[in-house]
């Protein structure tokens, strides 16, 4: 049974990391392991704040004593995944994404880490599939929509691009403020449908 008072140190521990305090937050993270070293929802919050304060070693510390308990547990294991990511470690989170997709393979979040992942690592086809069967099941993600596009633009797949690109930014106006910063587009700065996109 779960006690009361852990329940509310834990939830002022959340409250604190949603308004972005995260050391504060950690500290009643805290408060629950020192009782109670086993708490999973605990060490997988502590793992998330430390991460967002990039403090990758202390996160995968938290992850791995977290997955010592519950090795199967997705909210944990996508949080290493997002961690190896953010540090470059694009193989090692791939490897979870793909340890995940065998046993789950419509698990969306770990396709999503998976498609920006490939395209991190320049396997724009392989990102693509991802994107497509993550697109199956919600066409009109704007996310994955602009990733794909992303992907067909490296690969010179032009006209497929700008029309991922379009369908992306009839999503919602912010895929058109991320086309003008991503590098992915720099290639279509010249072109006229691409910049009427961008008006």
């Amino acid at each position: 049974m779960e006690d009361p008072k852990t329940n509310s140190i834990l939830d002022e521990g959340n409250r604190l990391f949603l308004q972005g305090k995260l050391v504060e937050a950690i500290s009643y993270y805290d408060k629950i392991l020192i009782d109670n070293p086993q708490h999973l929802s605990s060490l997988n919050n502590k793992g998330y704040a430390l991460s967002k304060l990039k403090d990758y070693s202390a996160a995968m510390k938290c992850y791995d004593a977290a997955l010592e308990i519950s090795p199967e547990d997705l909210s944990v294991l996508v949080n290493k995944i997002s961690s190896f990511r953010k540090q470059g470690k694009f193989t090692e989170a791939l490897s979870i994404c793909d340890d995940i997709l065998k046993n789950n393979p419509k698990f969306n979040i770990a396709l999503y880490h998976k498609e920006r992942i490939l395209f991190s690592m320049g396997n724009f086809d392989e990102s693509i599939s991802c994107c497509n069967a993550i697109l199956d099941d919600y066409p009109e993600n704007g996310d994955v929509l602009f990733d794909k596009s992303c992907s067909c633009a490296m690969l010179s797949k032009n006209d497929e691009a700008l029309d991922l690109l379009e369908h992306a930014i009839s999503q919602g106006k912010q895929y058109k403020i991320k086309a003008k910063k991503s590098k992915s587009f720099e290639i279509f700065l010249d072109n006229p449908r691409f910049q009427k996109l961008m008006l």
